[in-house]
């Protein structure tokens, strides 16, 4: 038996199993949820891959030199992609991509007859082990042909052995954002090029239809780095307000401490945040607002004050736009930068623009700086720890969002713990991972690059110096959630090729 059938037999076995011993009346209990819901996810997996090589096979047969005979036509379809859409129900573009991977993963045979293997052979093995499902081979395959035009074979397979690594247990999502990272490396020389594609093809238009004012904007990363920083800013100093209005509204007095692990960093916005709190407090409708509306409010408030610039404040919760770079890459001029908060890095050139611009924080690696490890002497994490932060953890080292929507938290408590406010003690999480963490059980680890054992020891640096970028972050969950407690990858190297 094929190592497919194998994973989807022992998937459905546990599927039969919990429903067996499922009540009827009451369902499925947390524990036979979370193993459902893996042993789907398994099955899927498993589906994906017997579904993959059908594909190849269906389109093997109907390659055009058939003609009349080929088996989409014979079946009454015009192409393969739209034989297999009609009979999984998906897209035909999904149906082509899944015909692809198919063909990714297939043996070949070569001009004389013999035998090769596949022309990905990592992601056929992870593939068939049930590692990855068809979304995230696809996404891999389609940037793996793209990349081997011109390139080194052996270079090739290398990106695609540390992709495959990478991408067992990641979402879609976080694929996607490993493969845009894993074009960075090997698309260095290309980079440059391609962002004046990206800029010379920058628009914004407008029209007004039925009322409403529509707008659409595509510009280049670097020009759209600052508008992000500014309108996320506002959205958060808006969430900031309506927190402390709500907080207010029930002590009937202020806002008082932000609790053991507040982030230093959101008391600078505590200035610019009175007209959001007044607005929050003005009326339902602001406590109402989505982020979108947010988004929409802040791009008219912002256009409104360049064209009067007598407003007092606007609340952007301190916004900066961080570009962190190599020291040796910004001195070559050969590499390539990142920009917190965007998935797509940018090249030397660009770096050094934004660099001399205002408003703009040049971050580079390996250089002295500000003293950063305050011990017990402050509670509070500053701006700066924080920065320093960002390159261990990415955003919040659970869920990845951006940096703006974190804080800077203590693994060891301040108060119950004596935990120091120093970088080994740190850890960038959103309000919701946090508040996850701590009710449920989760334990949390930061270890040495490979070669430590998870837990075993602190990352190696100087005090005042930084953080190790390169130590591990690892999430340990309860037993209740996995019995065997296998820590889960976190921080920027769970979608970081480079990392």
């Amino acid at each position: 038996m094929s190592a497919p059938l194998e994973n989807l037999h022992e998937a459905m076995s546990v599927i039969d199993a919990a429903w067996a011993d499922a009540d009827g009346s009451s369902g499925l209990g947390r524990s036979e949820l979370l193993s459902v819901n893996a042993a789907i996810g398994s099955a899927r997996r498993a589906l994906d891959a017997l579904q993959a090589r059908v594909a190849a096979g269906i389109a093997h047969e109907s390659r055009p030199e058939l003609g009349a005979e080929s088996l989409a036509k014979q079946a009454g379809f015009r192409t393969p992609a739209a034989l297999i859409a009609a009979a999984t129900g998906v897209s035909t573009g999904d149906a082509a991509r899944l015909v692809k991977v198919g063909e990714a993963v297939a043996p070949r045979v070569d001009l004389v007859g013999e035998r090769m293997p596949a022309k990905y052979p990592s992601v056929d093995a992870a593939l068939s082990g049930g590692m990855l499902g068809a979304a995230a081979s696809a996404v891999i395959v389609e940037f793996l042909d793209r990349a081997r035009i011109g390139r080194d074979a052996g270079e090739v397979v290398d990106v695609e052995r540390r992709l495959v690594e990478r991408a067992a247990g990641l979402s879609l999502d976080d694929v996607r954002r490993l493969v845009t990272r894993a074009q960075a490396l090997l698309e260095e020389d290309r980079l440059e090029a391609r962002e004046e594609e990206r800029r010379a093809a920058r628009s914004l238009t407008y029209f007004e239809r039925e009322g409403s004012f529509h707008l659409t904007l595509v510009t280049d990363v670097e020009s759209g780095a600052p508008i992000r920083a500014a309108i996320d800013g506002y959205v958060t100093a808006q969430f900031q307000a309506r927190k402390d209005a709500e907080d207010a509204a029930r002590t009937g007095a202020g806002t008082g401490d932000h609790g053991d692990d507040a982030d230093a960093a959101s008391d600078t916005g505590a200035g610019v945040v009175a007209g959001a709190a007044s607005d929050a407090r003005a009326g339902a409708d602001a406590d109402r607002r989505s982020v979108a509306m947010m988004r929409a409010d802040a791009l008219a408030l912002f256009c409104g004050h360049v064209l009067g610039c007598d407003t007092p404040g606007v609340p952007v919760a301190g916004a900066t736009v961080i570009v962190r770079v190599n020291a040796d890459d910004l001195q070559s001029g050969i590499g390539h930068g990142t920009i917190d908060g965007a998935d797509q890095p940018v090249s030397i050139t660009a770096v050094r623009r934004m660099a001399a611009s205002g408003g703009v924080i040049p971050c580079v690696l390996d250089t002295t700086g500000e003293i950063l490890d305050f011990g017990r002497e402050r509670r509070l994490f500053t701006r700066a720890q924080k920065l320093a932060l960002v390159e261990r953890d990415g955003g919040c080292a659970r869920c990845g969002l951006p940096p703006h929507m974190t804080k800077v938290h203590h693994l060891a408590w301040w108060k119950r713990d004596a935990g120091p406010t120093d970088l080994s003690n740190g850890i960038l999480l959103c309000e919701s991972c946090h508040h996850r963490i701590h009710d449920n059980g989760w334990d949390i680890r930061i270890d040495n690059p490979p070669g430590t054992s998870v837990g075993t020891a602190t990352p190696r640096r100087r005090r005042g110096t930084g953080v190790n970028i390169h130590a591990g972050v690892w999430f340990i969950p309860p037993a209740h959630i996995d019995p065997t407690r296998t820590p889960q990858r976190g921080g920027r190297a769970r979608y970081d090729i480079a990392a």
